[in-house]
């Protein structure tokens, strides 16, 4: 099967072709969002951070701004800065490579106001460039896609996660790659997924990090460790962590595991990869997103209205409930899996078919909620 993108230089290929405006530290937000206001159709990216943080922390904040500009659904990037933060915003600029990048610095360019009449007319060619570029071809081989859950309920681990489940096998099968995150969410199935490692020695790697983020929740809560799921879990009908995290993992498929990555890392292998990540579903796309990911599927049983910039995020509701009760904010329902007499492979199938004419051009409910008009996307799907 095929989708429709816009090729990259790296060889990849985008389901999206934004602009993106993004600060090298919180001072420089202001602004970052005074340029998406003059233009809405860029894509503001805020770091909160950019000073006072050191060691594997900058690092991985680096390695995450310079992704999340990296990603394939990006076509031109303006890095701001204010110039004298810990992470250099020229540094930040010359880590995303293969599309356009420009750079500008409010103590060099001459202030808020002047930075900012600097960066529209930057961001005005970008935009024109990006509405030139034409979708071709790919193989949905091409396509990296994200699994996560937010909001879970006592359905998630028997209607969306498995039919996402069977998604990301049909996505294995094509050549693609899935990433399944959250491995705080997979305490408890250590031995389950040792058990699904390509080789004995990334088995042994899968279960050691899954012991070692047990080892650390136990330090921190002791006795209440088994209880480290969010209120919104509790009052879905879920008992422990460990009941939400046989849910979880069944996101990933039936595949074999080929890899660990750490956080905002891209996979080295194709098929099924376990990212390091924590449970907070908006860090954890992040990671998904600074890898590559083109796409995300979410599930959810109690609902979320979350997406992410310049990522489409699928919402899959595990109820019927929650579907109704959130109709513009949920693309598929997995609640027909138990009151409509559907089956996991069917709405399985109706999540991969989503996901492809996503990648054609069609919007997500997250996305068409954005306050920002997405004129410049609209050509179609072209499915």
């Amino acid at each position: 099967m095929e989708f429709k993108g816009y090729k990259r230089e790296d060889g990849g290929y985008g389901i999206r072709n934004h602009v993106v405006v993004m600060c090298s530290v919180n001072c420089a937000s202001g602004v970052v969002q005074a340029i998406n206001r003059a233009l809405p159709e860029v894509v503001p990216v805020i770091n909160n951070y950019g000073c006072g943080t050191v060691g594997s922390d900058a690092a991985i904040m680096v390695r995450t701004l310079a992704g999340l500009g990296n990603s394939p659904n990006v076509a031109a990037v303006l890095v701001i800065g204010l110039g004298c933060e810990g992470l250099k915003p020229d540094y930040l600029a010359n880590s995303i490579k293969g599309k356009p990048v420009e750079c500008l610095v409010i103590q060099r360019d001459g202030g808020s106001a002047a930075t900012t009449k600097k960066g529209i007319r930057i961001a005005k060619r970008f935009l024109s460039l990006a509405k030139s570029q034409k979708r071709v071809p790919a193989p949905v081989a091409e396509l990296m896609v994200g699994v996560e859950c937010g909001g879970s309920d006592s359905f998630s681990g028997i209607t969306a996660n498995p039919a996402v489940g069977y998604a990301a096998d049909l996505f294995v099968k094509e050549g693609a790659t899935v990433i399944l995150s959250e491995t705080t969410e997979m305490i408890g199935t250590a031995h389950i997924l040792k058990r699904r490692a390509a080789t004995p020695e990334l088995g042994e790697q899968i279960e050691k990090l899954i012991n070692d983020q047990e080892k650390k929740v136990r330090q921190a809560l002791g006795e209440f460790a088994g209880l480290v799921i969010a209120p919104g879990n509790i009052e879905g009908g879920l008992s422990s962590i460990v009941e939400k995290s046989l849910g979880c993992i069944v996101k990933g498929g039936t595949t074999p595991i080929n890899e660990i990555v750490p956080y905002a890392q891209r996979p080295g292998k194709r098929g099924l990869v376990i990212m390091d990540t924590p449970g907070y579903d908006i860090d954890s796309m992040a990671g998904i997103a600074a890898a590559g990911a083109q796409i995300i599927l979410f599930t959810t049983g109690q609902g979320t209205p979350a997406g992410f910039p310049a990522v489409p995020v699928i919402k899959v509701a595990s109820n019927s409930t929650c579907y109704r009760n959130m109709p513009g904010d949920i693309d598929v329902n997995a609640g027909s899996i138990i009151d409509a007499g559907k089956t996991i492979e069917q709405v399985g199938e109706e999540i991969y078919r989503l996901a492809i004419k996503v990648a054609n051009g069609g919007l997500t409910c997250a996305e068409k909620n954005l306050s920002i008009p997405f004129n410049y996307l609209k050509e179609g799907p072209t499915f």
